[in-house]
């Protein structure tokens, strides 16, 4: 039975692994959720030293920020990329040289800037990922920073049913009408 599911998982990974380059053990890492209540104090980090989560921790809050729901930090998607990336050696590679180059960008403290020198510092970054250029550590390490971020909180329970809505399993009576003019 558990290789019938594990193939399962695999298939239906198939066309996320387009976007996100991870393994579908990854992709359904988010179904290890902490307790409720505590997503954004989900433990200890097992792979980064407490101030390179903090800087990650910092970063997943800038990409999705908490309005009306859960950000990226109250999803626990830093620790999910704590998971998703000591399980992969290619990924520690792209995160300590993207560190470095962070805090050397940084003048050795991320965190130490205001917001609006750490939105301008990855601003750069992320525009030369949209680009499809990822020339150096700082590109490569944003790319799957951005990745993660987007991947750990849409497998969550904060983004899929509290910002998206989905709430599974409903058996709908008919399908409901778009409401949006232009569809």
């Amino acid at each position: 039975m558990a290789d019938r599911r594990e193939a399962l998982r695999i298939i239906g990974a198939i066309g996320t692994t387009c976007i996100f380059p991870f393994s579908s053990g990854e992709l359904y890492g988010q179904h290890q959720h902490p307790p409720e209540g505590k997503q954004a104090d989900a433990g200890k980090p097992q792979f980064f030293q407490p101030g390179e989560f903090a800087v990650i921790s910092r970063i997943a809050d800038l990409i999705i920020p908490a309005t009306a729901t859960p950000g990226a930090v109250g999803a626990g998607v830093p620790a999910y990329i704590d998971m998703v990336v000591r399980t992969n050696n290619q990924h520690q590679a792209v995160f300590r040289a993207g560190l470095a180059y962070l805090a050397s960008e940084a003048g050795g403290d991320f965190l130490g800037l205001s917001e609006a020198r750490q939105i301008a510092l990855l601003t750069p970054l992320s525009n030369a990922v949209d680009r499809g250029e990822l020339k150096g550590s700082g590109e490569k390490f944003f790319r799957a920073m951005k990745s993660m971020t987007a991947d750990g909180y849409y497998t969550s329970k904060a983004g899929m049913t509290v910002e998206l809505g989905y709430h599974g399993g409903t058996v709908l009576s008919e399908y409901p009408s778009c409401e949006v003019p232009e569809h």
